[in-house]
């Protein structure tokens, strides 16, 4: 069973939950330092300053290491 960390569906097999993944509601925020997805109440306090929830990454600031996800998806290398 593969699990979203973002929203807690469960799903049959690791493809399924890679292809949910894309579009959960709940992983609005990429973070390029470790790559995990988290939603933007997780990264803030206060609305202004933003860091990475996972406690093992130095990922902060907003377009510095975190990204917004839509925003990684509409950039082409």
């Amino acid at each position: 069973m593969h699990t979203c960390r973002n929203c807690n569906q469960s799903f049959q097999t690791e493809l399924a939950l890679e292809l949910h993944r894309d579009t959960c509601k709940k992983g609005q925020l990429f973070c390029q330092v470790c790559g995990d997805r988290f939603r933007e109440g997780d990264a803030t306090q206060d609305g202004w300053h933003y860091e990475c929830p996972n406690e093992d990454c130095d990922g902060d600031g907003l377009q510095d290491d975190l990204y917004r996800v839509e925003d990684v998806r509409t950039t082409t290398h």
